[in-house]
């Protein structure tokens, strides 16, 4: 540790790093000021562009008020006549929105002339702080009045008033008019302010107008003795950052006096909304430097440290040469390593035991002399690939030193340089007569096997006297997911997972019933699951006994014959003689049956039932233009929004062609039937995507009611398809539902109330 921290390209490292993090530091603290500069020129323009659209407003309404003062203090208004009069008063107020009326009180505070109406109203005002103002002859000029709740409409409102005077200088009465204090709100909701940033308009003497976008609730309390106030009525205009009174949160405050009124105009924005953003990229940018110094100590840490092993490694360098050489002479093959001229390098020991030659006469000696002109012709071909860069693998029988014929797997191994250039081969060659001569006698034995097994189709499964599976062979695995290799030893309960057809319970394995019976078992039909897919086959398993010489059971064969696809061939057939092959909804045979029962249930019941005959307006045109193809595919499309539109216990049956047939049992007359008629309607109504196109395509309808109607599946079936072809006729894309014999249909339309007979809402 003391030679790591003495070495000098350390402390060099160290210093790097060092010079890293403060580039980063000055950076990320420069990204800081760019980003509360940003702020403070943003909330700098924004309360001067507030600050001018306020003035302006108050400018005028006080101009307005000025007029208006200036009209009643003249005695000769006052004896017009009260329509004339109002139009001299009030012909140059101020209208805009977020102003109120214009209010004339006199010396008692009574309401007397009224911008809004002919007659004033019944309003005394004398207790407002604006008027006491006037009254007491303490004030001069526009008074912004304390915010509170109007008299007359209940909003918060902003007085501003001017006081008249008699021609003799005496007080006459005051002037009022309001700004609503939500006009401030609307005018600030415009911005986006962010969270925790706010725009406050403020009295002179601190009480609150308006807080955006904190509501109503400070709306008149005094904030006079904040130290944020006593700022902002000692300094006509600036920019500060301090807490809220009235939150504690730290902001940025930029203020400005609107105009020459007594008000305050100032925008927070909270620090921690200016900074949000310059905290991801201080984090970001402090992270990488950091890890940029870490990474420079740390590379040059593993450099020193590298430095510090090559000297051990060196030392143990011939230690490893050493160790290696024993270990290749000790092994049973031949490991030898020949040049791009085919000149030994190394050999181990084994040389010499398989061609007699020894280990030290090896280096330099050609592959040809080792080999002899026919052995070296035979390994030519896989030298010369080798050497262009291909690793060679074969197989290769010669006779050694001593005449023994060898069965040998030669290994040749390209040894390329820098540039990719062969310089050399390694070279393995392992004496694989024995394994060779095992593989033939199991090869043998196994093809014989193979091929008395492939020639059953059904699976085999035996197991010894314990029920340990010892073979499966090819349609057995492919039956239980299995390699025969790998259920070997397994319970055969395990691997045969044979459960009833209905997957209630689990079968008595067949195998073991022989086992302990003794005796064959005759088949039996159950389930075998596969076992990575869960694939589920139908079985038939017989099993037999495997008897010793002496009689006594040493296990047993099953035998299991796949039925899954004759069994599920039935069902098929069974269920074709019920569903529509394209749609798969109940055909005319399910339909007869679904409605005896359902005609039978609202017989006993006293309800009623109906019967929809569909058909699609338009299907032959998709036809001709797009293909049987795309129209079986529109009526497979339709199925399926027919289906989702009626109830679970409702029947949609495929009639034939584009004619579709709805049962709907136990109702309680025409209602439900026509509230479904518009379920199926605007189930239609979407455009279907047809060959890539979007088609939208009609429907038509009939309806008919049992018992009105008929009490048979016949009666209703033609009752509603005349119902349906009289849609048809009267223009497509509706509903008619049945009325009576030589009646006309009735419409089922979509705006009326439902009643049978007469037009009904869908």
């Amino acid at each position: 540790m003391r030679q790591f921290f003495s070495h000098r390209l350390f402390w060099l490292a160290l210093l790097v790093s060092l010079g890293i993090g403060a580039l980063f530091a000055r950076s990320i603290w420069t990204i800081r000021n760019d980003e509360w500069n940003y702020a403070a020129q943003s909330n700098t323009q924004l309360v001067r562009s507030l600050d001018q659209g306020l003035g302006w407003m108050l400018d005028t309404l006080d101009k307005s008020l000025e007029g208006v003062a200036r009209e009643v203090g003249r005695p000769e208004v006052w004896g017009l006549p009260p329509e004339l009069r109002a139009r001299v008063v009030f012909d140059n107020s101020f209208q805009a929105r977020g102003a109120g009326d214009v209010l004339v009180l006199d010396s008692q505070g009574d309401v007397v002339l009224d911008s809004g109406a002919m007659e004033p109203r019944k309003l005394n005002l004398g207790d407002r702080d604006y008027f006491v103002a006037f009254q007491s002859g303490g004030h001069q000029g526009l008074f912004v009045g304390q915010p509170v709740p109007s008299r007359a409409t209940g909003l918060n409102i902003l007085p501003l008033a001017r006081g008249y005077y008699h021609p003799d200088g005496s007080f006459a009465g005051v002037v009022v008019a309001a700004i609503r204090l939500s006009y401030f709100n609307e005018i600030f909701g415009a911005l986006d302010l962010g969270p925790y940033n706010g725009i406050n308009l403020l009295r002179s003497d601190g009480v609150v107008i308006s807080r955006f976008p904190y509501g109503d609730l400070d709306v008149g309390r005094s904030l006079a003795d904040s130290p944020n106030i006593r700022r902002f009525q000692q300094e006509g205009s600036g920019m500060f950052v301090a807490n809220a009174a009235v939150d504690g949160v730290e902001r940025l405050y930029t203020f400005r006096h609107v105009g020459n009124y007594p008000l305050i105009l100032n925008v927070s924005q909270s620090t921690d909304s200016i900074l949000a953003r310059w905290y991801r990229s201080a984090w970001g940018l402090g992270g990488f430097a950091l890890l940029l110094m870490i990474s420079c100590v740390g590379l040059a840490a593993l450099f020193v440290r590298e430095l510090t092993l090559r000297q051990q490694v060196s030392a143990r360098l011939r230690e490893a040469e050493h160790n290696t050489r024993t270990i290749l002479d000790n092994m049973p093959s031949m490991i030898g390593y020949w040049d791009d001229g085919l000149r030994n390098r190394f050999a181990n020991k084994a040389y010499f035991e398989w061609f007699g030659v020894q280990a030290e006469k090896m280096p330099g000696m050609h592959l040809s002399d080792l080999l002899g002109a026919d052995l070296f012709a035979h390994n030519k071909p896989f030298l010369d690939r080798a050497l262009q860069g291909e690793p060679q693998v074969f197989e290769c029988t010669f006779s050694d030193v001593h005449g023994v014929a060898r069965h040998a797997m030669a290994s040749y191994l390209p040894d390329p340089d820098e540039t990719g250039k062969v310089r050399g081969v390694f070279v393995q060659v392992t004496d694989i007569s024995e394994r060779k001569r095992l593989e033939d006698e199991q090869f043998n034995e196994k093809e014989r096997m193979r091929l008395t097994l492939q020639s059953i189709g059904d699976a085999v499964v035996s197991a010894d006297a314990r029920g340990r599976v010892t073979y499966l062979n090819p349609v057995a695995e492919r039956l239980t997911g299995w390699q025969a290799f790998d259920a070997a030893g397994h319970d055969v309960d395990e691997v045969v997972h044979l459960r009833s057809p209905d997957d209630a319970a689990r079968h008595i394995s067949p195998l073991r019933q022989t086992m302990e019976q003794g005796e064959a078992v005759e088949a039996v039909r159950g389930v075998v699951v596969h076992r990575t897919s869960g694939q589920r086959f139908l079985v038939e398993e017989t099993s037999s006994p495997i008897n010793d010489r002496h009689g006594a059971v040493t296990g047993a064969v099953a035998v299991l014959r796949d039925v899954t696809e004759s069994v599920a061939m039935a069902e098929r057939m069974a269920h074709l003689a019920q569903y529509d092959a394209l749609t798969d909804l109940p055909n005319r045979v399910l339909l007869q049956d679904r409605a005896q029962l359902a005609i039978a249930q609202a017989r006993r019941d006293g309800k009623s039932l109906a019967v929809m005959y569909l058909d699609l307006d338009g299907f032959k045109a998709v036809n001709d233009s797009l293909g049987h193809d795309v129209g079986d595919q529109l009526l497979a499309q339709f199925a399926q929004r027919l289906k989702a539109a009626v109830r679970a216990t409702d029947t949609v049956c495929r009639q034939g062609g584009d004619e579709f047939v709805v049962l709907l049992p136990g109702l309680d007359g025409a209602v439900p039937a026509c509230n479904v008629a518009r379920k199926i309607l605007a189930a239609c109504d979407a455009p279907f995507e047809l060959a890539g196109e979007w088609v939208r395509v009609g429907l038509s309808g009939g309806i008919a009611l049992y018992p009105e109607h008929g009490d048979t599946l016949d009666a209703l079936s033609r009752h509603a398809d005349s119902a349906m072809y009289a849609a048809k006729h009267s223009g497509r894309r509706r509903f008619m539902l049945y009325a009576g014999e030589g009646v006309e249909p009735v419409p089922v339309l979509p705006d009326a109330a439902t009643e049978p007979g007469v037009e009904v809402a869908i």
